[in-house]
């Protein structure tokens, strides 16, 4: 997933993905010479943040939207229809992560009612004014005096 449709949409958005946030699991943790996880993100360069132990308040947002994507998609997917093909559950999946992202109002901290993708397309600015060749250059892309210049 991170290599197939995170990376490539990041890069398509001309926005950088410095860092990653996971939990302690040991599909996400290992040593970085020999853990396949941790030789990708260090391959793409992505700083590998780990949540703290037994805090599940520090990922907040996932652990909600686990449970939204519980409530609102596995509940009913599974109540509606018996499937008999991995490949049909993931059709459902990327379906309702469509709505969910593009379609279904977000109360959220950052989204203010809007759509998880109104608020990225209003904010992907940010992103960009941030990455580290741009934060020494103004707007109108002149360099930025410091005292050091001086």
């Amino acid at each position: 997933m991170l290599n197939d449709k995170v990376i490539p949409f990041f890069d398509n958005e001309q926005v950088a993905l410095l860092r990653i946030l996971t939990d302690r699991g040991s599909e996400y943790n290992g040593h970085k010479e020999r853990h396949a996880y941790e030789l990708y993100l260090n391959l793409e360069d992505i700083e590998h943040t780990k949540t703290k132990a037994y805090s599940p308040q520090t990922n907040g947002i996932c652990e909600r939207f686990h449970k939204t994507m519980k409530t609102e998609c596995y509940d009913i997917m599974f109540r509606r229809k018996i499937y008999t093909e991995l490949k049909e559950i993931q059709q459902d999946i990327e379906l309702w992560l469509e709505f969910y992202n593009r379609e279904r109002a977000h109360s959220g901290k950052y989204c203010y009612g809007k759509t998880p993708w109104q608020t990225w397309v209003e904010t992907k600015g940010l992103a960009k004014e941030k990455q580290l060749e741009n934060l020494f250059y103004s707007s109108d892309s002149h360099c930025v005096r410091t005292n050091a210049d001086e």
